[in-house]
């Protein structure tokens, strides 16, 4: 029914993925490179390259045609019903309205939370490899972190250390735990015994947890069902959900999530420095997408799989010396390609510049990471298949090169 090969032509649109990789990946605008935009495989930032479903586009256009685009705020509490409806069909989770207010998207709600649950001398706590948006939030509100690495076995598998995470979060100054479920880069999704676990240990020193859990929705087909941490801990007052529409149907542009904050005084905080307006057109689109979306989605799911069969494929045969973590969730491979590299090298730039093809790797992640590369596989499966023999040649004459040299 929905056409997931089409190639949609993103020019002109001033799409970040296209325009925005100098300065995103490499620090630089002015950066030279071998490959114009539109010569480079684009398998970074993780918004996809299918087109957004024809349900929600339609809702949008219907709005448009409404001809007025002024204040607009949650009213009528449709979108509080189709959010309810969505969790409670998908995850058995009864949300309370009270908890439920909305963001212009996860990371500014995550700056907001960081900024109301630290005290300037307080510090947060999150698992690496991580999400560097969680250390630049920290850092944009003047607040420190530390970290916990998750126990990697150096086959392309992670455990969480639960050792080490009891040992950080019983320091007098770490206060809150932020917590990546499913986790964002390695593509784990955690079981409900680990998950058990985290709670036992949050409840232990009594401190303030944040779950993201912006990509939930999109999981394999034999991956376990997601369970909201909000299920986890039903009575547990410190805590907030973060999660959104904008992954799982790509709409990321119209910049709205859902934050379930259970403690008062900090959603009190969070409703006082809030605006109560939203983008008119996002709410039309997020409306959309949790009433209308359910085939789009299913049958996305079934085309992700299929791509991740590919790459596994694919990478086994032509590189076997790479090591792929097992995806679970997200449409984010996870790949070591450690023993390709020497220590240190840059891994971005190599293949950018040898293979035209744009990924982010270790710099893009806080710590844990080097040598491990993020491939982005929403996308036709030509396009994919086109990144994947660009990186297998550069890294074969890459490999020829050092037997030449020894």
């Amino acid at each position: 029914m929905y056409n997931f090969d089409e190639k949609v032509d993103r020019r002109d649109t001033n799409a970040m993925k296209l325009e925005g990789y100098k300065s995103y990946i490499f620090g630089s605008k002015d950066l030279e490179l071998p490959y114009t935009r539109d010569e480079f495989i684009h398998m970074w930032v993780a918004d996809m390259e299918f087109s957004c479903a024809p349900e929600i586009l339609e809702a949008i256009k219907e709005r448009l045609d409404r001809k007025i685009l002024g204040y607009t705020a949650n009213y009528d509490d449709e979108i509080f019903h189709a959010v309810s409806n969505w969790c409670k069909d998908k995850y058995d989770w009864d949300i309370d309205r009270r908890e439920f207010v909305i963001s212009d998207g996860v990371i500014p709600a995550l700056e907001k939370l960081i900024k109301y649950v630290l005290k300037k001398d307080e510090k947060a706590l999150f698992q690496t490899p991580g999400y560097s948006q969680f250390a630049l939030c920290a850092d944009r509100v003047s607040r420190e972190y530390i970290t916990s690495d998750l126990i990697y076995d150096g086959e392309g598998n992670y455990e969480i250390d639960f050792s080490d995470l009891d040992k950080k979060m019983a320091r007098s100054d770490v206060k809150l735990f932020i917590f990546c479920s499913p986790h964002n880069p390695t593509g784990r999704a955690w079981s409900e015994e680990e998950l058990n676990k985290i709670a036992e240990l949050v409840k232990k020193h009594d401190i303030f947890l944040i779950s993201d859990e912006i990509h939930c929705d999109i999981r394999r087909k034999d991956a376990p069902k997601h369970i909201p941490f909000a299920k986890i801990m039903p009575d547990y007052e410190k805590i907030a959900i973060c999660r959104a529409s904008t992954k799982t149907f790509n709409l990321a542009g119209l910049k709205q999530s859902e934050i379930f904050i259970r403690d008062r005084k900090i959603r009190r905080m969070w409703k006082s420095e809030s605006s109560a307006t939203l983008n008119p057109l996002s709410l039309a689109g997020v409306i959309a997408a949790y009433t209308k979306g359910d085939a789009w989605l299913d049958e996305l799911k079934n085309y992700l799989d299929e791509n991740f069969k590919f790459m596994n494929e694919f990478i086994r045969e032509k590189l076997p010396k790479a090591k792929i973590s097992p995806s679970e969730t997200t449409y984010l491979g996870w790949v070591d390609f450690g023993e390709y590299f020497e220590k240190g090298e840059d891994v971005e730039l190599f293949f950018a510049k040898k293979a035209g093809v744009l990924i982010e790797s270790d710099k893009s992640f806080v710590d844990n990471a080097w040598g491990f590369v993020r491939l982005n596989l929403a996308c036709p499966r030509d396009y994919l298949e086109e990144g994947l023999k660009r990186i297998e040649k550069s890294l074969n004459e890459k490999n020829e090169k050092f037997e030449e040299k020894r």
